[in-house]
C-alpha cells in the first residue's frame, strides 16, 4: 500500500510533468496540436484535456460522491477548450480542488472504497490515484509518438529525473517589502 507521502509525491510529479508537456506544446502552432492526428483522442490538446478529464472526474467528481454533477460540469470536453489560456485555466481548476485534498489526506482515506459509475468492480481510493496516473502516462506515450512524428522532442518524463530538477531548483526565500519614503 502506498503512504500519503508517496501519493503527494507521485501527484508533485504528475503536475510538474504534465506541465512540461503543455509548455513544450505551447511551442507548437495551434493548427498542428488542435489536427486529428488518429490518435486515441485524436489531437495532442485534446489528449491532454482528456488527461485532465482523468483527474478531474475521479479526485473531485468520483472521491467526493459528485459524479451526477459530472456530465453538467461545463469547460470540460476537448469541444469547449479553445485556447491554451482555456487549458491552463482548466488545468488551475483541477488542480484547485485536488491540491487541497491532498494536504488533508490521511492513511485511512487511501483504503476507502471509491466507485465510478463507468468502472466496474471493487477500489480505493489508493486506486483512483494511481489509476489516474498511470492513465496520464498512457496518454502522454501517445503524445510522445506524435511529437516523434514531427521531428519534435519531447520533454523529460522520468521519475528520476524530473526529482533531480525539482532538487536543483533554489528554494524560494521570501523577501520583505520594500519600504518606500514618502508614500
Amino acid at each position: 500500500m502506498a503512504s500519503v507521502a508517496d501519493v503527494r509525491r507521485i501527484y508533485a510529479y504528475n503536475w510538474a510533468v504534465y506541465d512540461a508537456y503543455l509548455e513544450r506544446l505551447e511551442r507548437l502552432p495551434w493548427r498542428i496540436v488542435t489536427k486529428d492526428l488518429g490518435s486515441g483522442h485524436r489531437s495532442m490538446k485534446d489528449t491532454m484535456v482528456h488527461i485532465l478529464n482523468v483527474h478531474d472526474g475521479w479526485l473531485n467528481y468520483v472521491v467526493p460522491g459528485r459524479v451526477r454533477e459530472l456530465r453538467r460540469t461545463k469547460g470540460r470536453q476537448p469541444s469547449e477548450i479553445r485556447s491554451w489560456a482555456e487549458v491552463r485555466a482548466y488545468r488551475d481548476r483541477v488542480r484547485g480542488g485536488i491540491d487541497p485534498f491532498l494536504r488533508r489526506l490521511r492513511a485511512s482515506d487511501l483504503r476507502k472504497p471509491v466507485r465510478a459509475p463507468w468502472m466496474p468492480g471493487r477500489y480505493t481510493l489508493e486506486d483512483a490515484f494511481f489509476q489516474a496516473t498511470i492513465e496520464q502516462a498512457h496518454h502522454l506515450g501517445e503524445i510522445i509518438a506524435l511529437l516523434w512524428q514531427r521531428e519534435t522532442e519531447p520533454p523529460e518524463m522520468t521519475w528520476i529525473d524530473v526529482h533531480r530538477a525539482a532538487a536543483r531548483r533554489p528554494a524560494r526565500r521570501h523577501r520583505r517589502p520594500v519600504r518606500r519614503r514618502g508614500g
